[in-house]
């Protein structure tokens, strides 16, 4: 979390359609470049506001709430939604691919999507005009060839770089949600007529490969702290080469009623596609025949990263030590837990993090994207925690390795009721702690250091828009599917290795069983990025959409079939899920000295309290203002991973101890509809996923296109 400014942004606002102008000393209708961009101080000042704009963009549209919120994080084979198909369609539909496409045409263009200027897409093409503003301002500046000649960092080739950079997020994110989009390269520009995503994916790549040698590495910027993360660096430019090459190389839905000359690369050439599947609502799934060339450009570019990261740098060992019994030993969470820390602190893995001041903003970060809580919305411990962020319990169950750290770090059962107490998360269609499933855990605000109880969505969480776990595994990624084994399989042992007990990752097993190096290292990174919302569209960009929809699929029937039949279902990894569990209320902080748990001690995973790990609640609620609290904090758990027989003599002592028996998997074969109908609603593993969303009746008629993929037109 990291305490960010509100600025005097020094860039013109855009409108639906274009650009109005840049501010300068005299007149806000008039671009004053050489005064602007003759010193850093003025250009940083143009460049803080574009900065606001996007942060602004990304918490409220593609990194924590918006777009991002109604699929990125509940629409996956690890992903889902908490409430009830039906009571949320504008969002649901999108996240199932339109009930395979059957259901684009009467889907209600702003059921969910909004058609004014506080519309995702208007608000990404106004981050975009801000960016343009600030290029064209410095390339027509008569310092400008000083600024780019040298091809080495300064302070103002850097803010170029930036500027650039924020542009190519942009484009990224728009290609990400809408396909193909109107193109503005130039300050002032309109924003009409389609242009082919894939001109668009070169154009920006040539871009940031121009700007990166002007910039430096994150940590090693003038004019920023050497902590400070909250930038465009050169690392970012590097690991957002490789990020958009592997996309742009990578699979999309692509139209067929525009024309067969309509796609094209960045120099006009009309290109040629590898398709999957069979045609959708006159759509394909396919990618670009020289993809080989875009995972090289990926490759190298991650490389060089890989090479000399800056400040970024992988953990590998927890720095933790052991305190009153509790055990850390936990690399992979000492990431979350530094962005859980004060404003001035910045993850060591992350690349870049757009910043929330505590106190301050719209957090998504724990509110949407974390572990929930049924608190009011102000002055609770903690207060309420929606928990949009859920996770399949056939994943949860039956993929995650129980040997896997990582597993409890993201994935909690239990949620908090406000009042500083543990609940356990039923799996009824409902929201916050009271319902919704297994949840997303990265982000907590019992782990804060210093919560905020005065009020929700106020945690000053920043948000890890790229660390460097995502480089390792982008690289491993492009090397196997170039022909590199020796080097993927390397870089994916570093990250899986890190995140299992000394010898138990068995790398090797885990590549035959995914069938492949390169199918291991997609796995892997669902598995490292769990909950985030990364898994939707890296399914769908490397191919193996349709294989990983359909195994959570069949996982999820067998799992209820098994429930109805027996009342439990075993798991081929040994974790058997049962229609009930015992559970009852402790004083943790007596029994254990501590409430807030961490990683479950080896030899402990019968406890109930400390197994699985990283649940419990804040420490010391009471030194924040909570009273009342009786010292019952924390929930101790029988049954979750075994089947306790009721009335069984098992039962019955643990019943005599105090323990009450609790539905469990009896709620979840009750939702049956829920977790197994609406999943993927009817996706047939073969049409191309209509997984766009639609433009809306504004931005079609400003902007002279149609929509495809079957939506409406008006």
């Amino acid at each position: 979390m990291k305490k960010y400014k509100l600025l005097i942004a020094a860039v013109g606002l855009v409108t639906t359609t274009a650009c109005s102008d840049y501010l300068d000393t005299s007149s806000p209708s008039v671009v004053d470049a050489d005064f602007v961009f003759s010193n850093t101080r003025t250009a940083r000042a143009a460049m803080d506001g574009a900065y606001e704009a996007w942060r602004d963009c990304a918490q409220n549209q593609v990194f924590g709430d918006g777009l991002y919120y109604a699929a990125d994080a509940a629409g996956s084979d690890i992903e889902r939604h908490p409430e009830s198909f039906t009571n949320q369609p504008g969002r649901h539909y999108p996240e199932t691919f339109y009930q395979n496409g059957t259901y684009a045409s009467q889907y209600t263009l702003t059921s969910y999507n909004k058609d004014d200027a506080t519309g995702p897409y208007n608000k990404m093409y106004s981050v975009v005009g801000k960016a343009n503003a600030i290029i064209t301002a410095m390339e027509n500046a008569s310092n400008f060839a000083d600024i780019t000649g040298t091809g080495q960092p300064s302070e103002l080739g850097q803010l170029y770089g930036e500027a650039i950079a924020l542009r190519a997020t942009m484009y990224r994110e728009l290609i990400r949600y809408y396909g193909d989009v109107p193109y503005q390269a130039a300050f002032g520009a309109p924003a009409k007529g389609l242009a082919p995503r894939d001109s668009i994916y070169d154009k920006v790549l040539e871009d940031l490969i121009r700007v990166e040698p002007l910039m430096y590495r994150v940590g090693e910027a003038p004019g920023f702290k050497a902590a400070s993360k909250n930038y465009f660096s050169r690392t970012y430019v590097q690991g957002l080469i490789g990020r958009i090459a592997l996309e742009a190389g990578g699979y999309h839905t692509r139209r067929t009623d525009l024309g067969a000359s309509f796609y094209k690369d960045g120099k006009g050439n009309v290109l040629t596609f590898e398709n999957k599947g069979t045609e959708n609502n006159n759509a394909v799934y396919g990618r670009r025949s020289d993809w080989q060339s875009l995972y090289t450009t990926a490759k190298d570019y991650f490389k060089k990263v890989l090479d000399n990261s800056g400040s970024a740098r992988l953990v590998l060992t927890d720095p933790r030590s052991a305190e009153k019994g509790r055990v850390y030993d936990n690399p992979y969470q000492y990431f979350f837990q530094q962005m859980m820390m004060d404003d001035a602190v910045y993850a060591d893995e992350s690349i870049y993090e757009y910043p929330m001041q505590r106190s301050g903003g719209n957090d998504a970060r724990s509110y949407s994207m974390g572990r929930p809580s049924s608190g009011g919305s102000k002055q609770a411990y903690p207060c309420k925690a929606y928990g949009q962020a859920r996770i399949n319990p056939a994943y949860y169950y039956g993929v995650f390795d129980p040997q896997d750290k990582r597993r409890d770090v993201s994935v909690v059962l239990t949620g908090s009721t406000g009042k500083g107490v543990e609940k356990l998360i039923s799996f009824k269609p409902n929201s916050k702690a009271d319902g919704g499933g297994p949840s997303l855990n990265k982000w907590d605000e019992n782990r804060q250091v210093s919560p905020w109880t005065a009020e929700q969505r106020k945690s000053g969480i920043n948000g890890p828009y790229m660390r460097i776990a995502e480089i390792y595994l982008g690289y491993a990624e492009a090397c196997a599917a170039l022909g590199d084994q020796v080097t993927a399989k390397q870089y994916l042992a570093t990250i899986r290795e890190r995140s299992f007990p000394a010898g138990k990752a068995n790398t090797d097993a885990f590549i035959t069983s995914q069938g492949g190096l390169l199918r291991a290292i997609i796995e892997e990174r669902g598995f490292e990025f769990a909950g985030e919302g990364d898994r939707r569209w890296t399914l769908i960009r490397s191919g193996f959409l349709p294989e990983a929809i359909k195994r959570i699929k069949d996982l999820t029937n067998e799992m209820i079939e098994g429930l109805k039949t027996n009342g439990y279902y075993r798991f081929n990894n040994g974790n058997i899920i049962s229609d009930y569990v015992w559970t009852k209320l402790v004083d943790a902080k007596t029994e254990y000295g501590f409430r807030l748990t961490a990683q479950c001690p080896e030899g402990k995973e019968t406890d109930p309290v400390l197994y699985p790990g990283w649940r419990g609640q804040n420490d010391n609620w009471e030194g924040l203002g909570l009273t009342g609290n009786n010292g019952k904090t924390n929930l101790a758990i029988k049954g979750l991973f075994e089947n306790i027989i009721p009335g069984s003599d098992e039962a019955k002592a643990l019943e005599a101890a105090g323990y009450q028996k609790t539905n469990w998997g009896a709620d979840l074969r009750g939702a049956e509809d829920e977790y197994n109908k609406y999943l993927f609603y009817d996706y047939d593993y073969n049409k191309a996923p209509i997984y766009l969303w639609p433009f809306t009746p504004n931005i079609l008629s400003t902007g002279g296109f149609t929509n495809g993929y079957g939506f409406k037109q008006e």
